[in-house]
């Protein structure tokens, strides 16, 4: 057994493998929500101690009492109508992303940001533009419920388990299973699902946060981690997750 604290013969941060603990479920549920907090706080710090300072925010939808009511009130019915102009596009294969079983909150979050230039999409933001807050609900109740993607993966390697179960100290990358859970189902409010995701989805999602092209994620978490990880990082970890 390694010790966490990094003695001079140490090499990798230790943690205990889940077979040997009795409550692992719980160990690994704290785990993660201890690691988030870790996440949000790395970011920030490696915000500073590179070139990619984000003086702008990188998103201008907050979950406040308001908006969490008008997420709980949308119309999976209505939702339905509105989205048939979206199903066209966002199908297994195609460049758009999988919505089927999305985080609600997490996709009401992403069309809020297509309507305001905080993500750039020539495309969704016209299809957005003239839709209001209880429209965005309504599409973000309806995909949530539909059934999400089996979390078939479709090529592991041990490169990507590595990053998605221990992560990189010594890079300050926190596994992926922090945020994005044991089975990548994601968290209640803005972390997404990733299980079955289109594989080129995600591959091209990672280098457009480590580019920068993509810029509205919460506290710049994801481009943080993202300019920490080279190409085969990248594409181990698309195959990971993606189908």
């Amino acid at each position: 057994m390694e010790p966490c604290h990094f003695a001079p013969d140490a090499r990798e941060l230790w943690l205990p493998d889940r077979s040997i603990l009795p409550f692992q479920d719980l160990w690994f549920d704290r785990m993660g929500v201890l690691m988030n907090r870790f996440l949000n706080i790395s970011a920030i710090i490696m915000a500073f101690l590179t070139e990619g300072v984000w003086a702008e925010p990188s998103s201008k939808v907050a979950f406040t009492p308001e908006v969490l009511k008008t997420l709980s009130a949308g119309q999976t019915k209505k939702g339905e109508e509105i989205a048939q102009s979206c199903v066209g596009c966002h199908v297994l294969g195609g460049a758009a992303p999988l919505l089927d079983g999305q985080i609600g909150a997490y996709l009401f979050k992403q069309l809020k940001d297509y309507q305001d230039g905080s993500r750039m999409n020539e495309l969704m933001t016209g299809l957005v533009r003239g839709l209001s807050d209880q429209d965005l609900a309504d599409i973000a109740a309806y995909f949530s419920q539909l059934k999400a993607p089996s979390s078939t993966k479709s090529k592991v390697t041990e490169m990507a388990e590595v990053l998605v179960h221990r992560g990189d100290p010594r890079r300050i990358l926190p596994p992926c299973v922090a945020c994005h859970e044991r089975d990548g189902r994601g968290q209640k409010i803005d972390v997404p699902a990733i299980r079955g995701q289109s594989a080129a989805y995600l591959h091209q999602t990672l280098k457009d946060y480590k580019s920068g092209q993509r810029h509205n994620d919460l506290l710049g978490r994801m481009r943080a981690i993202s300019q920490e990880l080279n190409e085969k990082e990248i594409k181990a970890l698309a195959e990971y997750y993606g189908q």
